[in-house]
């Protein structure tokens, strides 16, 4: 049996492919999704920008999010920035999301003045 489809067939797997962060994709399959190669990959793994999931048999899974993730560090190295820098402008790209949507739930939490 091909191991996507055992995962597939496990009970409630079927529910996890709707998880952006659900390790559905291998190595292959995620690289030629992104247009890159299996090494740009692990290159984003060794620099600590995206960790990938192992499969029992220790092979990389890849979730949605990650794809994404590499897909714009990838946009910027084809622009002509240096890997650590994009992987440093994803980062601070991130912490800024985090941080204005932390300021919008406190913003919705804060009681109106009368």
């Amino acid at each position: 049996m091909i191991p996507d489809q055992r995962d597939s067939a496990a009970p409630g797997a079927a529910d996890r492919f709707d998880d952006e962060h659900y390790p559905a994709y291998t190595m292959g399959r995620a690289a030629e999704m992104i247009g890159a190669t299996p090494g740009f990959l692990r290159s984003l793994g060794e620099a600590g920008l995206i960790e990938p999931q192992r499969s029992t048999g220790g092979h990389r899974r890849f979730s949605r999010h990650q794809l994404r993730v590499a897909a714009r560090v990838r946009e910027l190295v084809d622009q002509g920035t240096g890997l650590d820098a994009a992987c440093r402008i994803i980062a601070l790209e991130d912490q800024l999301h985090e941080a204005q949507r932390l300021n919008e739930t406190l913003r919705e939490q804060r009681p109106e003045s009368p």
